[in-house]
């Protein structure tokens, strides 16, 4: 009896316990060495996203995923050697990434145009930009949106989708943009008198740039008389203080010079 009782139980361990030993051992091994594979693709990812100086937020959040993805993939290995069909997780997994996906498709929109922003760059925090339908300063950028100061001091979030999609100005690109304002002058002005002075007095405008100068020529006629065009140079930062400025310039002109008021005029004649 005894004999028989030792002879199954060495059967048992034999059978069932031996193997599903050398799978445990087998899973540890797989999830230690796929940990440290992990790292070290992770560590490698980092080195080269920082080397080509992508976004810091862009980095974190490539890591993390990356992360989560190999260790679903090192969790697959685990239970495969342990025996457990992995097909139907896979497919489980797969059929909730499609239902979350489905479900979160203007999230996800968002998050792959926040992703583009990032790496292409087409402005950065503290630039000038119009796109997605508001104009303003960038304050933050986010992967989901974009937070932007309107000039009224406005706080503005605009999906990176809708941003992204759209036309973007960036005015802080180049070192200098242009003012266009025009003065309308009487038929009786000499449109040279009016550019000669209008060229001197824009010029002494604080913040108007030298090179390029400014651009003050005839621009188009109407009923009331000659239109110039007054255009002076500027950084974007003083955009505004030139725009203004430059009004208050052209009114000083006409006062100065005793020009008359512009009017229309029309002939009529007797038949």
């Amino acid at each position: 009896m005894t004999e028989d009782v030792a002879s199954q139980l060495s059967t048992l361990v034999n059978t069932y316990l031996v193997p599903f030993g050398w799978k445990l051992l087998g899973a540890i091994a797989v999830w230690v060495i796929g940990g440290w594979i992990v790292r070290l693709v992770r560590a490698a990812l980092g080195r080269f996203l920082v080397a080509r100086h992508v976004d810091a937020t862009l980095i974190r959040y490539l890591d993390a995923g990356a992360n989560v993805l190999m260790r679903l993939l090192v969790l697959i290995g685990v239970l495969s050697v342990l025996g457990i069909e992995t097909t139907s997780f896979a497919a489980l997994i797969a059929a909730l990434g499609i239902a979350i996906g489905a479900a979160w498709a203007g999230l996800l929109s968002n998050f792959a145009a926040g992703i583009f922003l990032m790496v292409l760059r087409p402005f950065k925090v503290g630039d000038f930009i119009q796109g997605g339908g508001v104009v303003g300063t960038v304050r933050e950028i986010n992967l989901f949106v974009t937070a932007v100061d309107t000039p009224d001091n406005v706080r503005t979030v605009v999906g990176n989708a809708k941003l992204f999609s759209d036309n973007i100005q960036n005015f802080s690109t180049n070192p200098f943009r242009r003012v266009e304002l025009t003065a309308q002058v009487a038929h009786s002005v000499k449109p040279a008198d009016a550019i000669q002075r209008l060229s001197a007095r824009v010029a002494t405008i604080p913040n108007v740039l030298a090179n390029p100068a400014p651009s003050v020529e005839i621009l188009t006629f109407n009923p009331m008389g000659t239109v110039i065009a007054v255009r002076p140079f500027c950084h974007t930062d003083h955009y505004w203080q030139v725009y203004f400025d430059t009004n208050k310039a052209i009114a000083d002109v006409g006062a100065e010079a005793n020009y008359p008021a512009p009017e229309t005029r029309h002939l009529v004649r007797n038949s």
